[in-house]
């Protein structure tokens, strides 16, 4: 379509310089086609300076930073071609305009000659200055469509590297969990393997996938929930609050939401003081807020299991997928921690 479009726009242009002329022609004025197309030459240099300029000099000399040579042949080619045309024009006017008498004598140099020379000179100067132009500006285009397509492979391999290395980092937390939960209570372990069966066919099936449906990826989440309710001790408070329509088609990048649910069970959940993890997750048409509220317990600083990885994996994911269309607040005092994403481009991900 843009090779049609680009075909077509330079017709257009060529048409409407031929066919000015006609603009002119007065109604009562008889159009001599043989002298109309006799005439048309001038009109033509510009198409041979255009053209030799748009599919030669330009990406040959100019766009190779051989300036001189590019320069140096336009100057031979518009000086030989505002020459010929000078004859051509003499010749035409001999067989249009015969001599007329006395009346038409001037006195001194007639300098009209030149004059028109200059004028076809700077009209083919102009020509070229067109069609280098238009020519970089293609350049420019497709130098920009190429750094896009690059950033775009850029970007769908950092998701295929971060999906990577989330997988293993999602397995290692609940495999700790479950390892913990043995020595607790066989019949609870075996429930939570039934919940891991679950999260592990949701991770293997749709974690491949640019964006998922969030009703998918709420029963995800609310299988790892019930899979750290197995786990943790009755003084922990876990409530969820999900306020998604029924019929809701919004999707989303997966395993976003998750990151932030590990982080709060991670750093919220104490093994003997009352402790509480909030989840909060609402959509509607234009927009998904997930907002996690925990009680502040963090891991001392001997503790050095995750390092971090899952927080830093959501600012990539949310940069890659979500590029100035979120925002992510996080705020904590002593008592509570809170962690609150907002994205806004959930239109632009429906299925």
């Amino acid at each position: 379509m843009n090779k049609k479009l680009n075909f077509a726009l330079h017709i257009a242009a060529w048409i409407l310089i031929f066919f000015t002329p006609l603009m002119y022609t007065g109604h009562t004025n008889f159009l001599d086609v043989r002298r109309y197309l006799f005439f048309s030459v001038a009109p033509l240099t510009l198409v041979v300076v255009f053209y030799v300029n748009y599919c030669f000099l330009v990406p040959r000399y100019y766009l190779d930073n051989k300036r001189k040579m590019f320069y140096l042949t336009n100057v031979v080619l518009i000086l030989l071609l505002t020459i010929s045309l000078h004859y051509w024009m003499h010749y035409c006017r001999t067989l249009f305009e015969p001599l007329k008498g006395n009346g038409d004598v001037h006195i001194g140099p007639d300098l009209r000659p030149y004059v028109f020379m200059l004028r076809d000179m700077f009209n083919m100067v102009m020509s070229c200055v067109v069609a280098t132009a238009i020519r970089l500006s293609e350049k420019l285009r497709q130098t920009e469509d190429a750094r896009m397509e690059i950033e775009k492979a850029k970007t769908e391999a950092e998701l295929k590297n971060l999906k990577a290395q989330i997988n293993p980092h999602f397995l290692l937390n609940t495999l700790n969990n479950i390892y913990a939960l043995t020595a607790i209570d066989t019949t609870r372990a075996q429930n939570a393997i039934d919940q891991l069966s679950k999260i592990l066919r949701y991770v293997l099936y749709e974690n491949d996938r640019e964006f998922v449906h969030l009703t998918d990826e709420i029963n995800f989440i609310n299988n790892y929930i019930n899979l750290m309710r197995i786990r943790v001790s009755s003084n922990v408070d876990v409530r969820v609050n999900i306020i998604v329509p029924q019929d809701s088609h919004a999707c989303i990048a997966p395993m976003i939401i998750i990151s932030l649910i590990e982080n709060a069970f991670k750093h919220g959940v104490s093994a003997s003081a009352p402790s509480y993890v909030y989840i909060d997750i609402r959509a509607d048409v234009g927009i998904i807020e997930c907002h996690i509220r925990n009680s502040n317990n963090p891991k001392p600083k001997s503790d050095h299991s995750g390092h971090g990885i899952g927080l830093q994996q959501v600012l990539k994911r949310l940069e890659l997928a979500y590029k100035d269309n979120y925002k992510w607040e996080k705020w904590a005092d002593e008592k509570e921690y809170n962690s609150k994403i907002v994205i806004y481009d959930t239109k632009l991900c429906y299925y």
